[in-house]
Parts: C-alpha cells; sequence; structure tokens
C-alpha cells in the first residue's frame, strides 16, 4: 500500500483548513480591534485574486486595480459584520468582489453583502498546498517591507485609505489637496508596491 499517495489528500485538507481558519481569524481580528498585520495577510493573499476574478469577469485591468483597492477598503471597513460560523473568508470576500462588480456596471457605487445570494462561481482560494501557504505569511511580510519604502507622501494616503478606511474625498479634505492629487499619489503607491514585491519574487 502506498502510504504517501494516501496522506497527500489528507495533507492538503488539513492545509486548506489551517489557511481557511487564518483567514477567518484574521478578518475576525480587523473587526474586533482594527489589526493591520491581519488586514496586510488578507491583502498579500486575496488582492491578486480579486482582480483576477475580475477581470475574468471581463473588466479591464485598470478598472479591476481600481475596484480591488475599494473592495479591500471595504473589507477594512466591514470586518466586523463578517461572522465565521456563516461563510468562509474567501466567500465573504468574494461576494463582496461580485457585489462591487455589479454595482459598477449598475452604475453605482453601493456595496452589499449578501451571504444568501447564489453561490459564487470562483476556485476555493483556501485549498493550497502547504508550499503556498509558507510563501502567503512571506508575502504579507514583503508587502509590510514594500509599503515603508514608500516616500512618506504615498505612505500617508495608503494608511489613511487602507488601514484608516477614509475614503478619497476625506483624505483629501483632510489633507488639504485635490482629490485628483490623492488618487494619483494611490496609484503610484501601488505601482511602487507591485514593483517592489515583483523584484522580490511576489505579486499584487
Amino acid at each position: 500500500m502506498n502510504t504517501s499517495a494516501t496522506t497527500q489528500p489528507k495533507q492538503r485538507n488539513d492545509d486548506a483548513a489551517a489557511l481557511r481558519k487564518r483567514m477567518g481569524d484574521n478578518l475576525v481580528a480587523i473587526g474586533e480591534r482594527k489589526d493591520e498585520a491581519a488586514f496586510a495577510d488578507v491583502y498579500s493573499y486575496y488582492a491578486g485574486r480579486v482582480k483576477s476574478f475580475l477581470m475574468g469577469k471581463g473588466m479591464t485591468e485598470e478598472i479591476s486595480e481600481e475596484l480591488t483597492q475599494e473592495i479591500m477598503i471595504t473589507v477594512w471597513r466591514r470586518a466586523e459584520s463578517y461572522d465565521p460560523a456563516k461563510a468562509a473568508a474567501s466567500t465573504w470576500l468574494f461576494t463582496i468582489a461580485r457585489n462591487r462588480r455589479i454595482d459598477y456596471l449598475r452604475g453605482n457605487s453601493r456595496i452589499e453583502v449578501e451571504l444568501d445570494d447564489e453561490m459564487l462561481d470562483v476556485d476555493n482560494t483556501e485549498s493550497d498546498s502547504q508550499e503556498k501557504y509558507v510563501d502567503d505569511e512571506q508575502a504579507a511580510v514583503r508587502l509590510n517591507e514594500a509599503l515603508e519604502k514608500l516616500p512618506h507622501e504615498q505612505r500617508q494616503v495608503m494608511h489613511l485609505s487602507y488601514f484608516r478606511g477614509q475614503s478619497h474625498g476625506a483624505i483629501a479634505k483632510w489633507l488639504d489637496l485635490p482629490i485628483g492629487t490623492v488618487k494619483s499619489r494611490i496609484r503610484l503607491a501601488m505601482q511602487a508596491v507591485r514593483i517592489s514585491l515583483q523584484s522580490d519574487g511576489g505579486n499584487l
């Protein structure tokens, strides 16, 4: 009997369960105490997947990137509404992504989370190997390092946008800047972070 072949499916299941718990715990931590490290981990793991999901639904890369930013801000703001007893983190998060896409197509910016909606036609993002699990831990560290490399003005708007959940308009008012400047700084920061992660072998 080939024991290694038998244990491989069990290992994959164990890895998926560990990742599912980790992401669920992250959302709970964000909701309860605005845990920035937990958000960095969620962002590092899901941002690229959300963007790919949107592009796979026919959205352009530019729009997909913009919507991904909005979706991750919503995750930060709405994490307290996440209930691990009702849905996995991936289901909750991709429901936000699906609804944001629908709202965009309808021409409004309203975001709702309806877990009783039809099942999402996305792959289970929590079935990766243990190697991927370790890679994602390292990716969260690389993301934090990439953010630290940003110029002050870009790091400032990223912090206000992602970690404080402020809208572009609120940031513009707070910093006394044109809203176009705020959007430009966030866009440049995202590009810089992506380049930094890619040079380190990661993705965003």
